[in-house]
């Protein structure tokens, strides 16, 4: 899913940058790698939905505003790691409105560009699932079994035969292809249900959980990165923290997530303790990109991206298998109507035939 893509893509760019920013002069080549890798993967999302989108459309409107977005959150990131450099205190400036950039505009834009996504997923939902076309299928059967039932019977009275095997035939035809088309109906309907409540549903709540995860990671280096002139950075991680705590309460995620979680935010209480209570802002530092705070945060992203991926597999082979029945039934269909109506001409024109 391309809008996933870029949401995800432009959130993890952004903590990156902000933690390599961290390490100061030359940036860990691990972070710019990774900042590099997921601002690719928001770009080459964000051209695909380019492709995709209709001209003049809402969503067509949103890969615009991100596009050019992009390039000016880049353009300032660029800026940032060169002050920072060179020690120049100013970098910490650019840093800064270049995560305002992300989560003020190119976010909510990606979210909505993912809401919209999400939205034609339901729509096709209550498409496939709508009953009308069903009714009209159902009702066609019962009135052509009707049908037959009605001329047997009128044939069975006036030839004083109990049976025509032709139309007896029909009869028959007609009873098994309405058991299979009610059998394909139910089934569809059963696999779109399941689609919705283990696929697209869950990935939406865990696509959030993972863009909550990685705003709170980038919050935590800007604090930093921006030595006490704002505290809205860390007013944010402290907000998104029950939010968070909630979402990966998720019934796709392993138990131990919330534990890593839980690790990761007594770490992050450390740094605070550090920076503002005993000044010791290097120690704060080395403890925020430190191995232990990064790995208890990667293993939360990494359980996320695990259930994610599951859940979008999901999600596609209960698709595939609510098509299934629908691809057989589009090809039956026909031929078992076709074959009833031969049938039920067979048997009147038998029956016609003996009064000539």
């Amino acid at each position: 899913m391309q809008a996933e893509a870029i949401y995800s893509g432009l959130a993890d760019a952004d903590t990156t940058a902000a933690q390599a920013f961290l390490a100061g002069g030359l940036e860990p080549a691990a972070l710019t790698d990774r900042y590099n890798t997921r601002l690719t993967q928001a770009t080459t999302a964000l051209a695909e939905a380019a492709r995709l989108t209709p001209a003049g459309s809402e969503a067509a409107a949103s890969v615009e505003a991100l596009s050019n977005g992009v390039a000016r959150y880049t353009a300032l990131v660029a800026t940032a790691r060169a002050d920072n450099r060179q020690g120049l205190p100013v970098g910490s400036s650019y840093l800064s409105s270049a995560s305002t950039l992300n989560r003020e505009t190119l976010l909510p834009e990606a979210k909505k560009l993912f809401d919209m996504a999400q939205q034609e997923v339901e729509d096709g939902y209550r498409s496939a699932a709508s009953s009308w076309w069903v009714t009209v299928a159902g009702l066609a059967i019962l009135l052509l079994l009707g049908a037959l039932l009605l001329a047997q019977r009128y044939l069975s009275r006036h030839t004083h035969r109990t049976f025509n095997v032709p139309l007896l035939a029909a009869t028959i035809l007609t009873v098994l292809l309405g058991l299979g088309t009610a059998t394909v109906f139910i089934g569809q309907g059963r696999h779109l249900d399941r689609a919705g409540d283990t696929g697209s549903t869950p990935v939406a709540e865990l696509a959030d959980a993972r863009i909550l995860a990685l705003e709170e990671r980038g919050d935590e280096a800007l604090t930093l990165a921006l030595h006490g002139s704002s505290d809205e950075p860390e007013k944010r991680w402290q907000e998104n923290n029950p939010l968070l705590a909630d979402a990966l309460t998720n019934e796709y995620l392993p138990s131990s997530t919330a534990a890593s979680y839980t690790t990761y935010a007594d770490a992050h209480q450390k740094i605070r303790d550090l920076d503002e209570k005993i000044g010791d802002y290097d120690g704060a530092v080395a403890l925020a990109i430190g191995k232990d705070t990064t790995a208890a945060f990667e293993q939360v992203t990494t359980d996320i991206g695990t259930a994610l991926d599951e859940r979008k597999a999901a999600f596609t082979d209960e698709i595939g298998a609510a098509g299934n029945g629908l691809g057989l039934l589009m090809i039956l269909g026909p031929l078992a109507a076709l074959a009833i109506c031969g049938l039920a001409f067979a048997g009147i024109r038998a029956r016609l035939e003996e009064y000539r």
